[in-house]
């Protein structure tokens, strides 16, 4: 086993990741869709090899690779997004992401995003300082397809829409302050926000499901529809702004 500790280690492959995905992307020899099939699979690769290398006790969950369901006999289940927005990465846009993290008993105990197009890793065990926040707040939203709970929230809430790419890259936008508040309804993953959940948590910030209830993983149903990440303060606002929309 490596002398990395976990949270070392998922930094450090989240940033090797990135590094190989932007390598794969300068060299200019695949394009289109085509470099995001690329991305996915090379960086998928190395991440299973090295966990395999430096982890072989843990199980692995990836978007990338068939689920293997003995990982739910195991405590420690590593869940990755090896490209998070491959659309994004494929335009040549910054706004995508390299999720690490491990789940223990179902926990998002460690995380590591990477933000590679801005040469950034946002970690778990080293969470950036809140700054103030937006006034007005802003809202995060997707940039193709803005979910109506998330318009009507900021409406009721006086939140400044924000569009933006992938998971990781909105949910560390509220880590970082550019944003305040990251609500989404469109449906994920677990590898889509294991490490944005870990990290928002290590920085102070209120994450949540649509209903209050709080994120569990690895679970035989990867699918996890919704979230919310808000600066601490908006939280009962928030919350409150959910509740109205009476999604029973």
């Amino acid at each position: 086993m490596s002398e990395l500790s976990d949270a070392q280690l998922a930094a450090e492959l989240a940033d090797a990741a990135g590094k190989i995905l932007l390598e794969v992307r300068a060299s200019g020899l695949v394009d289109g869709k085509a470099l995001g099939k690329t991305g996915d699979e090379t960086s998928n690769a190395f991440l299973m090899q090295a966990l395999a290398h430096q982890r072989p006790d843990d199980a692995v969950l990836s978007e990338e690779s068939k689920d293997d369901k003995s990982r739910l006999e195991k405590s420690r289940v590593w869940i990755i997004d090896p490209v998070d927005g491959t659309r994004e990465y494929g335009e040549g846009r910054t706004d995508w992401a390299v999720h690490v993290a491990l789940s223990i008993d179902g926990k998002p105990s460690i995380g590591a995003v990477a933000l590679p197009g801005m040469d950034l890793v946002l970690r778990s065990d080293q969470p950036p300082a809140l700054k103030p926040m937006n006034n007005p707040p802003k809202m995060l939203v997707s940039r193709s397809r803005p979910g109506k709970e998330a318009t009507a929230v900021a409406e009721a809430m006086g939140a400044e829409l924000l569009p933006m790419g992938s998971a990781g890259a909105k949910a560390m936008a509220v880590v970082r302050g550019e944003a305040d508040i990251y609500l989404h309804s469109g449906g994920q993953y677990e590898w889509d926000n294991c490490a944005p959940i870990a990290v928002a948590n290590a920085a102070g910030l209120h994450t949540c499901r649509m209903d209050g209830s709080e994120f569990k993983y690895n679970c035989d149903d990867t699918y996890l529809p919704d979230l919310l990440i808000c600066r601490p303060e908006l939280a009962d606002a928030a919350r409150k702004a959910i509740d109205a929309l009476n999604l029973d």
